[in-house]
């Protein structure tokens, strides 16, 4: 070792390290900041997966065309583009539609220029509010609902048919974890109340839940 290394040790301060032993009080603060630092560590941890989950959701949500069918549309200077402040919120309640044609046992389906109501042999459809909103949007929906609607194609997981044009039979096959995606992001958008029509069965009126 030469001397400047030897003047550089004498100048560096001394450094100690606390002896728990002789210091109870010390270990005893120690020790019980670790649960906080655990559960503050948990949380960083937890939002960052929620984040992207929700960003995987948004991704999917996107690559599937969720938003053509399930957002009313505004005149825009290219034409019809979807509404940003109705993002994802279904057929406009405010809409006032004439009767369908009548289709009979015709093979074609028809529906409206804002792509949120169809009609055919089930009847007429709407697509449906699909925002946190508690009602009549996703709300009261828990994530397993979600997961057992487009599993089973039933409302709400149990309830009625979930009726054409969405397909849920494609999206059954979708795993659990991309489901949830879907889900975690829905449960990210601005609520919007938005009350849907309930569907109508061939030949008869509509109606509201």
């Amino acid at each position: 070792m030469n001397e400047r290394h030897e003047h550089l040790i004498a100048l560096a301060p001394e450094r100690t390290v606390p002896n728990m032993k002789s210091s109870p009080q010390l270990l005893k603060t120690s020790l019980a900041a670790l649960p906080a630092a655990g559960l503050a560590l948990a949380l960083v941890l937890g939002g960052c997966v929620h984040e992207t989950r929700v960003a995987r959701g948004q991704y999917l949500a996107t690559a599937i065309a969720c938003a053509d069918c399930h957002t009313p549309k505004i005149k825009g200077p290219k034409g019809p583009e979807p509404d940003q402040t109705r993002w994802m919120a279904g057929h406009a309640e405010d809409v006032q539609l004439p009767p369908p044609p009548k289709l009979a046992a015709s093979p074609w389906n028809v529906v409206e220029a804002d792509v949120t109501a169809w009609a055919g042999l089930w009847g007429v459809s709407y697509s449906a509010n699909l925002t946190p909103d508690i009602n009549p949007g996703l709300g009261i929906w828990t994530e397993d609902m979600f997961i057992q609607a487009m599993r089973t194609g039933k409302h709400m997981g149990s309830g009625r048919d979930i009726l054409p044009p969405m397909p849920w039979n494609y999206f059954a096959n979708l795993t659990d974890d991309d489901l949830k995606a879907i889900f975690a992001y829905l449960r990210s958008l601005p609520p919007v109340s938005n009350r849907v029509p309930d569907p109508v069965p061939p030949g008869g009126a509509p109606g509201f839940e």
